[in-house]
């Protein structure tokens, strides 16, 4: 009987579920019919998989290919705890086909990543699967992300993407900042697959598409701000979910708040 919490959670992505666990049970030998790629939070564990026997403690990325069998157990005495992402193989193999921009490239090769910048994408992506309130253009940005580093092989060098490509889309970004747009369709606007656009958009001007867009939606709440426009009107006339959303971005860029901006031109 397993002793600890375990929680599975829907996430706002179709094929991809969460488990959020803290327990010191013992899992006997099993496999997944999905990909896995979890974070371990606290304590450590020792796990013997179809590559090999390994260890992993906080702060490590843990990743499972689906039908590969592995057990699990805590070491010492503790119990440990961690959140698993779990993705069915047509989602690897979509985001797989644009990082790898046809080349077949679906394995997780290292069950266990002792990299912080890897375990920073897999909280970044945790956070952004489960808030239902986030843009679907975020979410897929740090999903593209997430698995091109732990599919670890460098995505096929290919020269930048042309200027016009970028410019498309970028384009199409300051025309209505406040619509809402999906990865795929910029994509679609720009000619190039997901992950290309993700990559080059960010070598070209310094910010992921969702992050040029956050920033080109904090820069039209300021002018509407200005220009007498009530902060919950704002908001959402920007494309924000709400007060809060545009509140945090704002302060976040300007160092100081929108209620604080207002009363500044007062």
């Amino acid at each position: 009987m397993a002793t600890g919490r375990f929680q599975i959670v829907r996430t706002a992505m179709d094929g991809i579920e969460v488990v959020i666990a803290d327990s010191r049970h013992t899992f006997a030998r099993h496999s997944h019919d999905t990909y896995g790629i979890g974070l371990v939070e606290r304590g450590a564990q020792t796990s013997a998989s179809g590559r090999g026997m390994v260890e992993a403690e906080a702060g490590n990325t843990i990743t499972v290919n689906p039908g590969e069998v592995h057990d699990g157990a805590p070491l010492g005495d503790a119990p440990r705890a961690w959140r698993m992402l779990y993705m069915q193989p047509a989602v690897v193999a979509a985001a797989a086909q644009d990082i790898f921009e046809g080349a077949p490239r679906e394995e997780f090769h290292a069950p266990v990543l002792k990299d912080g910048r890897i375990a920073g994408l897999v909280t970044a992506t945790l956070a952004a699967l489960l808030n239902d309130r986030a843009a679907s253009i975020g979410r897929d940005e740090r999903l593209l992300l997430l698995l091109a580093a732990v599919l670890h092989e460098q995505p096929v060098q290919r020269r930048g993407a042309a200027a016009s490509s970028i410019s498309r889309a970028r384009d199409r970004l300051d025309s209505d900042p406040a619509a809402a747009v999906t990865l795929e369709e910029l994509a679609a606007e720009s000619g190039l697959g997901r992950f290309r656009l993700v990559r080059d958009f960010a070598h070209a001007t310094g910010l992921t598409p969702h992050a040029y867009l956050l920033q080109r939606r904090t820069e039209l709440t300021r002018r509407m701000i200005a220009g007498g426009t009530p902060l919950a009107e704002a908001a959402i006339a920007a494309g924000f979910a709400d007060q809060s959303h545009m509140t945090r971005n704002f302060t976040r860029r300007y160092g100081y708040t929108p209620g604080a901006y207002l009363a500044a031109r007062a």
